[in-house]
């Protein structure tokens, strides 16, 4: 059986994976997660009716946006775990839709006979075979019109990042109902064929305004739980001893797994985007909060194989283990491998049971010692903006001139090595904005600072391109100027997954122009809706260094 994605940057031969993809997703799970998105669509369709009739169920509308996310790309490749989730939203669609019928008939003595989209209604009896088989049916190439077939799955794929950032605040019991009946909305407008080419560009807009909304809850989130990063210093080398390596974004798994591991010899420490916890005072008061170990996501193949610890996934990204260390890797929350161990979610208020994982880095022989060099972060909105003065004298002053934001996803491609040549190159007096993944191009190159500001700004997780925004509007405040794009911060964004799609839509949102994406343009832009980024918003793809440089050193 075929499959058919092309949601990464790094999507074969950049037009789509049809055979199995280059994320390592077979076509089984490629199909099983098409039709969990298509039930989510079908689910969204009838709380959509429902809230309109005063009829609410905010467990499915939680659902919806784990839903989505367990879709993101290199969250779970479990087929068995994915049929789970197609079951639940199976018995919530249906809850759901019951109990729209009966107030609908209540309140207009009448029974509903509306036509119902597919996705609203289908269910054949059957297990994963079946499944699959209809999730290859309802993909991304159901939809024949071009460019609303990419209007919709850029929607959708904005979605699934504002459904990520969503879940990670509720899990730290921060909510905000719009945000989760706009991605309801906005799934359930992908199965309206009455539906326009622009009215489908008006709802990828205000995907944008609701990313903002998304990362600020995130923010306040991690902040009122975590405290505000601090400048901070983070280790790269390590200790000799037991030790568990914590990957993902999910900063309470690695406060629990901080929790269980005192007192117990073992050392914690950091891998990809859980760099940034370091900064937060209420995580970097445990002393066994040893380091960051490794860089991005995608060398984990090697970096772990040499990892002689416990490993825990607690989101994206995963690649699939090696056999030398399968046996040591585990995953949670959304996170899925076919054989790996799996750390069940939080049940009666109590925290996740991590002792396997602590059983098993005693169990091993540790780590030996290994120096590293330090790398300084936790230059998040409210660290940076104590700083204001001292950036806008250096500005004013012109020792800082421009700011170029290089944040977003890394990922394997030979052209990625455009971010770490572009951050050699640039000019003494030009300073790097970041958050994500992206920063692994160029984190460790000894680029020093600007009047003691460092010149790698490290705001941290790609979220936290919600402080590179607050920072970028304070600025505007300070120099009194009427339009953000007057600012001199040029904007590089790296992008493999759809959590950068969704910071892209928000920086669009807030009326940034001129924004260059790399290391390629989306394969899901089709050739007249990327003529309507360009000619809106000046989206550009990245080219030669040396060129881009000119230009954006001249604001261009």
């Amino acid at each position: 059986m075929g499959m058919f994605c092309y949601q990464c940057s790094e999507t074969l031969k950049g037009k789509g994976c049809t055979v199995k993809g280059v994320c390592g997703k077979n076509p089984d799970v490629a199909n099983l997660q098409d039709l969990l998105v298509w039930l989510l669509k079908g689910l969204s369709y009838w709380t959509v009716k429902a809230r309109k009739l005063g009829v609410s169920d905010p467990a499915a509308d939680l659902y919806v946006a784990e839903g989505l996310f367990t879709t993101i790309t290199n969250v779970n490749f479990d087929p068995e775990s994915i049929g789970t989730k197609i079951e639940k939203a199976f018995k919530l669609r249906d809850k759901v839709k019951e109990a729209f019928l009966n107030a609908y008939r209540e309140k207009e003595g009448k029974d509903f006979n509306e036509e119902t989209p597919e996705a609203a209604t289908w269910n054949v009896p059957g297990g994963l075979d079946v499944w699959e088989l209809k999730g290859a049916e309802v993909g991304v190439l159901s939809t024949k019109d071009e460019d609303i077939r990419s209007l919709r799955e850029l929607l959708v794929y904005g979605l699934k990042g504002i459904a990520a950032y969503t879940d990670h605040a509720y899990i730290l019991k921060h909510s905000d109902n719009s945000i989760l009946e706009f991605i309801e909305e906005g799934l359930a407008a992908t199965l309206d064929d009455s539906l326009s080419v622009q009215d489908y560009i008006s709802l990828v807009m205000k995907a944008g305004e609701v990313a903002v909304k998304a990362m600020a809850l995130l923010d306040q989130a991690n902040t009122s739980t975590y405290g505000h990063p601090e400048i901070t210093e983070v280790y790269t080398g390590t200790y000799a001893g037991p030790a568990i390596l914590v990957s993902g974004h999910d900063l309470l798994d690695l406060e629990e797994i901080l929790k269980q591991t005192e007192g117990t010899g073992i050392r914690v420490y950091t891998h990809g985007e859980m760099l940034p916890a370091h900064a937060y005072p209420k995580l970097k008061k445990y002393k066994h909060l040893a380091g960051n170990y490794g860089s991005a996501w995608h060398k984990q193949q090697q970096e772990f194989a040499a990892f002689n610890g416990a490993i825990v996934m607690t989101t994206n990204c995963i690649q699939k283990p090696l056999d030398s260390y399968k046996d040591r890797i585990f995953t949670t929350g959304l996170v899925g491998w076919p054989g790996v161990k799996h750390i069940p979610n939080r049940t009666d208020n109590q925290p996740k049971d991590f002792s396997p994982v602590i059983e098993k880095a005693l169990s091993l022989g540790g780590l030996e010692e290994k120096p590293g060099k330090k790398i300084v972060i936790g230059f998040a909105h409210n660290q940076t903006l104590a700083l204001a003065d001292k950036i806008i004298d250096a500005v004013k002053s012109g020792k800082l001139n421009r700011f170029v934001v290089m944040g977003g996803c890394d990922g394997h491609a030979k052209e990625r090595e455009y971010y770490t040549e572009m951050a050699k190159e640039l000019p003494e007096d030009t300073a790097i904005l970041t958050a994500g993944c992206a920063k692994y191009r160029y984190n460790m190159l000894d680029l020093g600072d600007i009047d003691g500001i460092p010149k790698v700004i490290d705001a941290g997780q790609c979220n936290d391109s919600y402080s590179l925004v607050v920072m970028a509007l304070k600025l505007k405040e300070a120099f009194g100027l009427e339009d953000i794009n007057d600012l001199p911060i040029s904007y590089n964004i790296a992008w493999y997954e759809q959590k950068a799609v969704t910071v892209l839509l928000a920086l669009l949102h807030l009326g940034i122009k001129g924004i260059r994406l790399g290391p390629v343009l989306p394969a899901f832009l089709s050739e007249n809706v990327l003529k309507v980024l360009v000619e809106n918003f000046d989206i550009k793809p990245i080219t030669d260094v040396r060129q881009d440089l000119e230009l954006m050193l001249k604001g261009l």
